[in-house]
């Protein structure tokens, strides 16, 4: 019905893909998308802002968003950092339409485009149908698609069957996606993911005395041989900030630490072996710099086997291997074995060294001898961290996919309720 609406496959389609780190937005048929920016924002009560002249910020009825890195990261007098999603699903309104603007004012024209979101598999009907409501009431687009992520992901790697184990921020899931269509039942997931390690992180330099001072703290600094105390200035001019906004500051220092040095061990953690592993030398904002041995395969760990974290013994919490495992063993038999023939690894925190060979070795020792298992993980940072957007691109630029849109006229005469229909 709606194809005949754009006869043709010449359509300009916007992906947006809203993560709980990261925001991902460009045009469909492009091979990474133009925008990518931090979720979280900085807000600022609209009484205290009478003052502000500069211009990367997004005005909402009595409040101020600063929205990027670089406007996010200005010190600013009593602004909160906020998100607006909760457990991956959108939950601050004025938030994400204040990235919405600021994502088409800045990193998109505006020009008459098709807009297609990426949700989480586990979204809810009556966020789906706000988010309809939002886009073809307030943005009036000509037409629109929600795809969710597990399905795209499948789809950038070219599978339409398989386990999607997705890694990012907040949490670790498990989606089994068959044909094309994701299966609500076995879906499982954990919180033991990016977060969860930046948390370990704090309390390792908390043991060991090491002081997190963020670079807007930083006036000048000089080198200091390694393990001696660091010899910095204080910046004097620091307006007084909230707490939430220097915690996000410390959580990008302790992020960047988390990339260069940590590692998952090969096999379950034993101390005598991550002693004798290679150290790596470090150096924090202020000067301060050491070596790190043990602890840099200690720390990962917990993704992996949960019961020798400290603080989380006697929980229930999965580690990533048995949430694979947990996944496939909640769907139907008969496609198990597509779904362990096909292991897909995404999202930013698989990117530490080692994860996949870790999670290799973890599966196969669990796979049932009657199935192969195999394990697709680009080589990649960018496609392992952009995949639903890959996939969201490469599918809203085929021509097939043209009749599937939710066209204005659609809304028009079936109202918010044609996204279940139209968007399973």
């Amino acid at each position: 019905m709606s194809g005949g609406v754009y006869g043709g496959d010449e359509v300009g389609a916007l992906v947006f893909d809203i993560g709980s780190f990261s925001v991902r937005a460009g045009y469909a048929g492009e091979d990474c998308p133009k925008a990518d920016f931090p979720t979280t924002v900085g807000f600022l009560s609209h009484d205290e802002s009478a003052m502000e002249l500069d211009g990367d910020k997004e005005k909402k009825a009595g409040k101020v968003y600063y929205i990027d890195t670089n406007s996010l990261h200005v010190p600013r007098e009593n602004t909160e950092v906020v998100s607006p999603l909760k457990n991956g699903m959108i939950e601050d309104w004025d938030c994400f339409q204040a990235i919405l603007d600021h994502t088409y004012n800045k990193h998109i024209k505006p020009v008459s485009l098709h807009f297609r979101l990426c949700p989480p598999a586990w979204n809810t009907r009556a966020k789906r149908e706000k988010l309809t409501e939002l886009m073809f009431e307030h943005y009036s687009i000509p037409a629109f698609f929600l795809c969710k992520t597990a399905v795209l992901t499948a789809f950038a790697n070219g599978r339409s069957t398989g386990l999607v184990l997705d890694s990012g921020a907040t949490h670790t899931t498990a989606i089994p996606v068959h044909d094309g269509y994701i299966l609500q039942q076995g879906i499982v997931k954990s919180p033991l993911a990016g977060d969860f390690i930046s948390m370990q992180c704090r309390e390792l330099f908390q043991e060991m005395n090491i002081e997190i001072i963020p670079p807007y703290m930083i006036a000048a600094k000089e080198a200091v041989r390694e393990g001696a105390p660091p010899n910095w200035r204080k910046k004097e001019k620091v307006p007084p900030i909230s707490k939430s906004w220097h915690n996000y500051m410390c959580n990008e220092v302790i992020q960047d630490f988390q990339a260069s040095v940590l590692q998952v061990s090969d096999s379950p953690y034993d101390e005598q072996v991550a002693a004798q592993m290679p150290t790596v030398h470090y150096e924090m904002p202020n000067g301060y710099n050491t070596d790190y041995g043990a602890e840099r395969l200690r720390i990962p760990e917990g993704l992996f086997d949960p019961s020798n974290v400290k603080g989380l013994s006697g929980n229930t919490m999965l580690g990533v291997g048995h949430v694979v495992t947990t996944s496939i063993g909640m769907c139907d038999i008969d496609i198990r074995p597509g779904l362990y023939g096909s292991v897909i690894v995404t999202g930013g925190t698989t990117l530490l060294q080692g994860f996949t060979d870790r999670l290799n070795r973890e599966l196969s020792q669990k796979t049932p001898p009657s199935m192969r298992l195999k394990l697709i993980a680009s080589n990649s940072t960018m496609e392992r961290r952009f995949s639903p957007w890959i996939g969201g691109s490469i599918l809203a630029s085929l021509g097939t996919f043209q009749q599937m849109w939710i066209s204005k006229q659609e809304y028009e005469e079936g109202g918010k309720q044609c996204v279940e229909r139209k968007c399973p």
